[in-house]
């Protein structure tokens, strides 16, 4: 099972990154454990500098802006299969 990370403090941006992994993991109908993560020391042991960041897998894929559905679509997948 894919382990999907979203850190940030709870801002709007934050929220809707988690929305999307969310959506992007129903329309690809794969199973996930995602899971908020807003404590700072946290964040710093994944090398979390900006805020909303994305990890899959223990991988940081993004920090500091919002990907496309298509990106993290892209990232899920490629995660999937291995």
């Amino acid at each position: 099972m894919l382990e999907i990370k979203v850190f940030g403090p709870g801002c709007a941006r934050c929220e809707a990154l988690m929305q999307k992994a969310i959506n992007v993991l129903a329309e690809l109908d794969v199973a996930a454990d995602v899971e908020k993560v807003s404590d700072l020391d946290r964040m710093a042991e994944m090398g979390v500098m900006a805020t909303p960041a994305l990890a899959i897998n223990g991988k940081l894929k993004c920090s500091g802006r919002v990907p496309s559905e298509t990106e993290i679509a892209e990232w899920i997948k490629a995660e999937a299969s291995t």
